[in-house]
């Protein structure tokens, strides 16, 4: 009954790439879990700051360098 249109509905899911970004900072933060139960602390350090890099934004794509703070 209203001369509204439609407006453009979207989901409140997360997008296919959001998904993939969740699952590989679940793939870092659990690969430094299993490798801080094997004793290999300092493997698990560089998986750490790899899943810092991604918790504060930044993409895998920017300097390799800078993500391991090296």
């Amino acid at each position: 009954m209203s001369n509204q249109r439609a407006g453009t509905w979207k989901s409140a899911n997360m997008s296919a790439g959001d998904s993939y970004d969740r699952k590989l900072l679940e793939f870092f933060r659990a690969a430094k879990v299993a490798l801080e139960k094997s004793d290999k602390e300092d493997a698990a350090f560089y998986f750490e700051q790899v899943e810092d890099w991604l918790l504060s934004g930044h993409k895998l794509s920017d300097n390799v360098y800078k993500v391991l703070g090296l």
